[in-house]
Parts: structure tokens; sequence; C-alpha cells
């Protein structure tokens, strides 16, 4: 299907009388005027990014976090630090209220939802790269920056064979992992061999003990006259922030020296125009190698689900973007690439806000197909929750505070921990809980609950290691994550401390932790083989004896008062100090 703009118009009148905002509808709530996704054609490459996906097909609630602490690295290297809600439209001009406001912040949430809809769903991801592909012709590329095949039910089940086929009708060109390897090495050697079409690449993948290279490093791609290297860097502490028993042939780490060589190696030995990274690396982490890796001109970053911007951030002479989760925004960098240089260049986040884009056919066509044999099963309904449920945040979010709630109570402990992913959609108030929202929030290969007995010390210690790596000052040890989630466990916090000290006043039920009493304590995502029930059995069976939920009160740290002022965080109600 061959998508122009009249075409896309023509559908979005059509669209609008079943659900979709009107084309004038769209202009007018975007304030420009015009169709928001219409972009003049510009230079003689095309860059189309998305990352972070988690294997959601259909399009999902998302809300951006409320507290994000950034590294203190920031104003070393002149960026702009980690902004969120009313911090963030202020800095960049965007008027609240607005499907760019809703987009970017998490302001007035509930409220914007119900006005605009969800956003992502592969469907309709594919009527845009469509659309653009239409307008650009050869001189597009799709890059897809991995933790693709990981956080649904249905990729779970079929083992990721539902997300390539996914992958594979968008005719993406690239791909690099983190969550894939997940499945295990045999299973992604198997579906990177004989399933996708997308051309697999990790500079810093090696063999153990031999330590030679595991995929491609790099790829030459000329278009337009032009040579574009596309180098890949898939997520560099694989065996650290998942279990090492899943690849334990394989080593992974950032190695900012071979970058360089393989930068260099793309530029002198092929004679490259212009060097792209398609990185998992997060955020900051892609900031500081930016800062000492000479020679790369983009790197499109994913991991950390941040929108760094509405624009990129440059560092030395790199520019830099992260494409958000859940299939939120598609990124288009639009290049004048001259012979040896980044000449120009153009660049657009583009919210897939789903009443605003309709769904392509083929697509939807698609998706239907494999999500039917589940479809019962996925449509369980569980409880009703009463208030909203997110979970991406620096601390507690709602959908794990219930979730410590449900282990807690269901495996009889004093506390509960869950560990602080970042994926896992949302729920509005008084929308239904089903099994596909359950599975939304826990669908790993190594889901089984334990219940361990930690002195107080050791509990303490637990939280500590977490909170070092999530507040490092060193970008290259910050290696995934939020805080660990809590629950029945009370603590003060400050993220401008070092390790050990980050935590005090640690309690259990409002009472303080002794360091040699034994606490009986339940979680899950184990990084050893274990045995126990998946979590999701766990907490379906507490949904359904519960009917009804809310996640109100939440076991939120109290952060110290030093923290207050910072530029990076915009503290909501709760953290008000």
């Amino acid at each position: 299907m061959n998508l122009t703009r009249r075409d896309f118009m023509a559908m979005m009148g059509i669209a609008s009388a079943t659900g979709f905002l009107s084309p004038s509808a769209i202009a007018s709530s975007w304030g420009s005027g015009k169709d928001p996704y219409e972009i003049d054609d510009y230079g003689n490459v095309t860059l189309l990014h998305i990352t972070d996906t988690h294997a959601q097909l259909l399009p999902v609630w998302w809300r951006e976090p409320g507290t994000n602490i950034g590294t203190r690295k920031q104003k070393e290297w002149g960026v702009t630090p980690h902004l969120v809600g009313n911090h963030k439209l202020e800095y960049y001009g965007i008027k609240a209220g607005t499907p760019e406001g809703y987009a970017l912040s998490c302001m007035d949430f509930d409220t914007l939802a119900h006005k605009y809809g969800k956003i992502g769903g592969y469907a309709h991801i594919a009527t845009l790269v469509k659309r653009y592909r239409e307008q650009v012709g050869k001189k597009a590329i799709l890059l897809d920056g991995g933790d693709a095949w990981q956080g649904s039910a249905t990729s779970l089940w079929t083992k990721a064979e539902d997300m390539v086929g996914a992958q594979n009708l968008l005719k993406e060109d690239y791909f690099v992992g983190h969550w894939e390897f997940t499945y295990g090495a045999d299973r992604v050697e198997y579906l990177l061999k004989h399933k996708l079409k997308a051309k697999f690449l990790s500079q810093n993948v090696f063999t153990i003990p031999w330590d030679e290279p595991v995929f491609d490093p790099y790829d030459i791609r000329e278009i337009s006259g032009r040579k574009v290297a596309i180098i890949g860097q898939s997520f560099p502490f694989t065996p650290i922030a998942n279990p090492a028993y899943f690849v334990p042939k394989w080593a992974f780490g950032i190695h900012p020296g071979h970058m360089q060589k393989m930068v260099d190696e793309c530029r002198e030995k092929h004679h490259a125009d212009i060097v792209v990274v398609l990185s998992h690396n997060g955020a900051d982490v892609d900031k500081k190698m930016a800062s000492q890796v000479k020679g790369i001109d983009i790197i499109l970053g994913g991991h950390t689900h941040e929108i760094m911007g509405p624009r990129p951030v440059k560092i030395n002479n790199t520019l830099i973007i992260n494409t958000s989760t859940n299939g939120k925004f598609l990124a288009r960098f639009d290049l004048d690439v001259g012979k040896g240089k980044l000449k120009g260049w153009r660049f657009h986040y583009l919210p897939i806000i789903s009443n605003m884009i309709p769904e392509d056919k083929e697509m939807v066509d698609y998706i239907t197909k494999v999500r039917a044999p589940y479809a019962k099963k996925l449509a369980e309904p569980l409880a009703v929750t009463e208030s909203l449920l997110y979970r991406r945040d620096n601390f507690n979010g709602t959908f794990d505070q219930i979730l410590c709630d449900a282990l807690r109570e269901e495996m009889d402990c004093e506390a509960a921990f869950s560990p602080g992913f970042r994926w896992g959609y949302c729920k509005l108030p008084g929308e239904t809980i089903t099994m596909e929202d359950v599975m939304g929030q826990t669908a790993i290969t190594y889901p089984q609950v334990t219940v361990t007995e930690y002195t107080g010390a050791e509990l303490k210690n637990v939280m500590e290691q977490v909170a070092d790596n999530l507040f490092n000052p060193n970008p290259y040890y910050i290696q995934g994550g939020d805080m660990i989630r809590v629950g029945n466990i009370q603590y003060t916090m400050d993220p401008g401390e070092t390790i050990d000290k980050r935590i005090t006043d640690l309690r259990i039920g409002g009472k303080m932790v002794q360091a040699n009493k034994r606490y009986k304590v339940a979680g899950w995502g184990a990084m050893q083989r274990v045995e126990g029930t998946p979590v999701w059995d766990i907490f379906a069976k507490w949904l359904r004896s519960k009917k009804t939920v809310s996640a109100n009160s939440r076991d939120l740290p109290v952060l110290t008062k030093n923290m207050k002022g910072n530029p990076g965080i915009a503290f909501p109600k709760e953290y008000d100090l």
C-alpha cells in the first residue's frame, strides 16, 4: 500500500466518523493550523526511528514520569538536564493541554488521555511509516532500537514470533537488542537467521572466551550517492540487568574504544559520508559515549524510554535522541549529506496518537490473526481500578504498588520487592484490569515469585545497590531501570549521596529496621534460576479476590531537602518539600 498525503487526509476524513479526530480538528488541537504529520521534503537521506515498543502491538495508555532525576554530568556536557512535567513544557515553550503537551509530559494525564486517546500501536505506526516512505522513496531507512520482543503475553507465548512478523511488515532495515536476549542465545540466533528480515547489528557483543564478534558491528548503505554507516550498540549491561544464564557464552559492554575503531573503519576503509549509531545504551550513557568517541554524526538512542527534547541534544559534533517507548513516537531525521560530512538536518518527534492516525489495514489484519488464539484468555476481567495505574517513575509507580501489595498478601510476607522495570503501560480510573494487562506488567522469561529472609542489613544493601545503579554520577555505572519498588517499606532517600549513604530511616510497617533481625520478603525476577509460581498467577489471583483496587496510598520515599530546587526534577504533589 502506497499512502500519499492526499490518501492520508482522505482516510482521516473517513476515520473521523468512526472515532478518529478529523483533519481540521487535529490541526486546531495542535495549534499550528496544519496537519502536524505533514513534513516538507529535505535533504538526501531520511532516518525513521522507533525503539522500546515492548511488544505492544495495540495502542496503550502511557504516562510520562513525574520524577526523573538526571546525572550531574548534564551541566558539564552543557546539555539540558532531565526535565519532566511543567518544567519540560515551560522550557521548550510547549502549551499544556495540547496533543504535544499530552505526549511530552504527565500533566493532566487522565483528562488529556480521554481527549486524545491511546498512543502507539503497530497499525498506526505502519500508516505513518508508509506515508513517509511514499514521500521520500528509497532514501528512507527504518531503524528499530530494540526491546521490541518483550512486554506482552503474545510475545512471550510465541517466543517473540508475533513481533518479528510485525517488524517484517513494517519493513524495518536495522535492529539492535536488549530484552530480546532473555529468550536465550539459541532462540535469538534462530529468529535473526530464519525469521527477521531486518539486519541485526552489534559492535559490543563478543564470544566467551574467544572475544570474537557475535554479530556484524556495522553496515554501509548507499543512498542518493552517499554512503551511510549504521553501527549497532546493543544494551551493554545485559548479563547484569538480566540473568546471565540466558547468554552464557556472550560478553557485553559499552566498549567505547572498539566503537571508535568501528567509526574510524567506516570512515577510512569504507569512506562513509556520515556515521549513525543505533544504540540501546540509555540516554546518559549515549551522552558520555558521544563525549569520548569522535566521528559519530547521530546517535539514535533507546532503553531509558526518554523523550530528549522535542529536539536533539548535541555533544561535541554528535546529535543524540531517545525515542520514548510503547510506540509513542516515531522520530524522523531528514539529512543533507555531503561528501564526507553532514551539511544540514531537520528533525521531528512525531507522536503516534491513535485518534489522529488511521490504522493500516494490512497490519490490522496481521495483528488480529496473530492474537486470535489467545484472545479469550487475554480478555479475562480481573478487577476494576479506582485510581490511575502506571509504572514509569523513579520511585513506586501505582501499578507496582498494587503488585507489591498482592505479593505481600498472597505470600504472607512482611514486605515485598518488585523490579524497577520501566516498561509496563497504564490503566485509567474506572477501567477493568484484564489478564492481558497483568501480563503487560509481568511478561518475562524469569517470572517466578520467591520468598526470601533478609536481615535488616541485607535489605538495606539491596536497596543501596539499586539506588547506586540509578543515581551514580558516572553514566557508565547506570545499568538500567528505576528504583526497586517496595511494599510496606518506608525510607528516606538522598539521590545526591554516595553508595551506602543514600538510604536512611529504613522501616517496615512503620517500625525501624534492625540490622540483625530477619524479615520475610516476597519478590520476583530473580537473577538466578529458581523455582516458584509465575508472578502473573499470583497477581491475577489477588485481583480476582479484590474486585476493585486503588493505589492512592503508596510506599514513596521521603526525599531529603537538599534535592529541592534541582532543575532536573519536577516533584509531583506527594514529593512537595
